[in-house]
């Protein structure tokens, strides 16, 4: 085996325009992206990736409901299985076709990933994470009556349902993960953060209404298949410092106590950044090895230290 690297690619891996969700666009962006991903293979890397999923389990949603006369309402943990099995095929495709203009004998395969919850995570009492899009506040009451959906107003947008975001606590297949890194292939897996499940007393699994940060659900992979990169693919070069403002201030470098005391500080907000951060920091402080963040197209500067931003403990 040579070097491993877990890269979680972002939704910007995935829609590049929000006004053209469509599946040649997705097919498009992933393109671009899977040319990079094939660098890092390229190099030796011994790959697995892991992928965000939020609009399109939006537009299952939304299938769904508006199947609801003819067929049964889908629940989250479901959807995200079919977002798992649409986007995994897709990755395989495009990767495996870049990875085959490089003359790569390298197959690429993808896993349906079930991800451990507690079921009495304090997540469930508090849903957080905006899914699907938005109601009418007539319908808002209806769903909430009907199928127990807690949804929040949003100023001028109308209403939108809110999921239980739990934390991560084990990845059932990630010995299967490991294995078929070891046997050479490149491992699409987690996808969306992965199915939430969680165990009864007799150790039996269910699925529940819910879903899990892709980046903490990358962190705990890649500390369980003992990977020796985490790269976060996302849309901003490097991360920064009172972002957004003119005191903005780029990092080239960050240490572990130094990510802990910005995350305390309010750098890095739960919605965007705060979740890579603090996966970035869990991988490193626990494995001795290092994250990157960058965006996709710099993913090649960044493995050489030319830009991104790297962590280490």
């Amino acid at each position: 085996m040579g070097r491993m690297a877990v890269v979680a690619i972002g939704g910007n891996s995935l829609i590049k325009d929000d006004a053209d969700p469509s599946v040649a666009a997705e097919i498009e962006a992933l393109t671009e992206t899977a040319a990079h991903l094939g660098a890092l293979v390229a190099q030796g890397w011994d790959v697995v990736i892991t992928h965000g999923n939020g609009p399109q389990v939006g537009f299952n949603l939304l299938r769904s409901e508006m199947a609801a006369r003819v067929a049964p309402v889908l629940p989250l943990d479901v959807l995200g299985a079919q977002t798992q099995g649409s986007l995994g095929y897709m990755i395989q495709q495009v990767l495996g076709n870049e990875l085959r203009r490089r003359n790569m004998d390298r197959p690429v395969v993808s896993v349906v990933t079930q991800v451990v919850v507690d079921a009495t995570d304090p997540a469930f009492d508090a849903p957080s994470k905006p899914i699907g899009h938005f109601y009418r506040q007539a319908e808002a009451e209806w769903h909430t009556r009907n199928r127990g959906w807690t949804l929040r107003a949003d100023a001028g947008r109308g209403w939108r349902r809110v999921a239980a975001s739990p934390r991560p606590l084990e990845i059932l297949e990630h010995e299967a993960i490991r294995a078929l890194v070891r046997a050479g292939f490149v491992v699409v897996a987690a996808g969306g953060g992965g199915i939430p499940v969680v165990r009864d007393a007799r150790g039996h699994l269910r699925g529940v209404e819910a879903v899990i940060d892709k980046d903490l659900a990358s962190s705990l992979l890649a500390r369980r298949i003992g990977a020796d990169l985490l790269l976060f693919s996302t849309a901003v070069e490097r991360v920064a410092l009172w972002y957004g403002t003119p005191r903005q201030r780029d990092l080239e470098e960050m240490r572990a106590a130094e990510g802990r005391r910005y995350l305390a500080e309010g750098h890095f907000p739960p919605g965007s950044m705060g979740p890579k951060i603090e996966g970035a920091l869990d991988f490193v402080e626990s494995t001795g090895g290092e994250t990157i963040i960058t965006a996709p197209e710099h993913i090649e500067r960044a493995l050489r230290g030319e830009t991104g931003t790297r962590i280490r403990a």
